[in-house]
C-alpha cells in the first residue's frame, strides 16, 4: 500500500508509428504522485488534470524511472512479499525525511528484441524522441510536474541507466540530474564477450530471421535465448543498416566470428565511456549525477563504471560514485542510495 497515487496516462505515439519491428504505438505511462500534504507551499495542488502553473517553483520535480533491456517502466510498480516496489521504496524515504516530494514517470520502450536502449534507430524506432517529444510533454500537461531541466531528472538500471546518462549527455537542455545503476559502460568489456552467444544460436538456426523465429516461438525465453537476443537488440540499436537483414548491421562475420571494426566503431559511438572526454563537460552545472555498480557486476561494469567518473570528473563534474557488494541481478534496493541525492537536486 502507498500514501501516493498511481495515474496510467495512455499515449497514442505518432513517432512510433510504422517502427520496423511492428511494435505498438499504443503505451501506457504510469506516474507515480506523492501524498499532497508532502507537496511545498507554492505547488498547483490539484494534480488532476493541467495544473496551469507557469513556473518551475509552482511544480513537483519529475524524474523519469527507465527500465532495464526486457523490462518496462510498469514493472517497476509491482513488489514482491520481500522486497518494496519502487513507490514503496520512495515513500519509506519520504516519511525518514531523506528525499524530496517528487513525481515519477515510468515508460514503456519495450521492443520485440528486449528493448530500445531509449535511442532512435530504423531498425527498432524512434524511442528516445517519443521518450522527449510525446511522454514528457503528455506527463506535464496532466499533472503539476516537471517544466524545465531544473525540474526534470532521469535515473534507471542497466540499460535504463545507460539511457539516463545519454540523455544527460545529449540533451543537458532538458534535464540537470541523473542517476545510473550499472549501466551500460565500457562496451570492450561489456559486451563483447557476449557475441559468441549470438553467433551460437545464428548458426544453429540458420540466420537472423530463423532466430527470431525460434525465440518468438520458444515457449520459456531460456538464458541463452535471452543472452543472444541481447547482443541482437545492441546492434539494432546501436549499428542499424537498411542494406542488412533485418536493418541491422552485427558487429562480427558470421562464419569466422571475426570483428567488423567499421560496424564495432558505430558501436563505440554509444559507448558513455567514449563519449565523457567530449560531453562529460555538459554535465558540470547539473544538480546529481550518481553513479554506481557491483562489485560482481556479470558484465563487470564496475570497471566501464570507474573509467566513466574518471573522465566525468576530468571534465569537471562534481559526482557521487559508489560500488556495492552484489552482482548485476535484482540491485533495484540501490534506487534508495540515488534518490535522496536526486530529488534533493531536483528540489532546490
Amino acid at each position: 500500500m502507498i500514501d501516493g497515487r498511481i495515474e496510467t496516462l495512455v499515449v497514442e505515439s505518432d513517432l512510433l508509428v510504422g517502427n520496423a519491428l511492428g511494435d505498438p504505438t499504443r503505451r501506457e505511462l504510469p506516474v507515480y504522485l506523492p501524498p499532497v500534504a508532502t507537496w511545498p507551499d507554492g505547488v498547483a495542488r490539484d494534480g488532476t488534470g493541467p495544473s496551469g502553473a507557469t513556473v518551475a517553483s509552482e511544480r513537483l520535480p519529475l524524474v523519469l524511472v527507465l527500465a532495464g533491456f526486457t523490462g518496462i517502466g510498469a514493472g517497476q510498480l509491482s513488489g514482491t512479499p520481500w522486497g518494496p516496489s519502487f513507490p514503496e521504496r520512495y515513500e519509506k524515504l519520504l516519511r525518514d525525511g531523506r528525499v524530496a516530494p517528487c513525481a515519477f514517470a515510468f515508460p514503456d520502450c519495450f521492443t520485440r528484441l528486449g528493448g530500445s536502449q531509449y535511442l532512435d534507430s530504423p531498425a527498432t524506432g524512434l524511442y528516445r524522441s517519443h521518450l522527449l517529444d510525446e511522454l514528457v510533454p503528455a506527463v506535464e500537461a496532466a499533472f503539476p510536474v516537471g517544466g524545465s531541466r531544473q525540474r526534470r531528472g532521469a535515473i534507471g538500471k542497466s540499460s535504463g541507466g545507460f539511457a539516463a546518462l545519454h540523455l544527460g549527455l545529449h540533451h543537458p537542455d532538458r534535464f540537470s540530474a541523473l542517476a545510473s545503476h550499472s549501466g551500460d559502460a565500457y562496451f570492450e568489456m561489456s559486451y563483447k564477450p557476449d557475441f559468441p552467444r549470438l553467433l551460437d544460436q545464428l548458426e544453429k538456426y540458420g540466420g537472423v530471421d530463423a532466430f527470431l523465429a525460434a525465440f518468438d516461438e520458444a515457449p520459456k525465453k531460456t538464458t541463452p535465448l535471452i543472452l543472444a537476443i541481447n547482443v541482437l537488440a545492441m546492434a539494432a540499436c546501436y549499428s542499424p543498416d537498411a542494406s542488412e537483414p533485418r536493418g541491422i548491421a552485427l558487429p562480427f562475420e558470421l562464419r569466422t566470428g571475426r570483428l567488423r571494426e567499421d560496424v564495432w566503431a558505430r558501436w563505440l559511438e554509444h559507448d558513455p565511456v567514449e563519449l565523457a572526454p567530449t560531453l562529460g563537460s555538459r554535465l558540470a552545472d547539473f544538480g546529481c549525477v550518481f553513479i554506481d555498480a557491483g562489485l560482481r557486476d556479470e558484465y563487470h561494469l564496475q570497471y566501464g563504471a570507474r573509467q566513466l567518473v574518471d573522465a566525468l570528473r576530468a571534465a569537471g563534474v562534481s559526482l557521487v560514485h559508489q560500488e556495492f557488494d552484489d552482482g548485476h541481478m535484482d540491485v533495484s534496493y540501490r534506487y534508495e542510495a540515488s534518490l535522496p541525492h536526486v530529488t534533493v537536486a531536483l528540489a532546490r
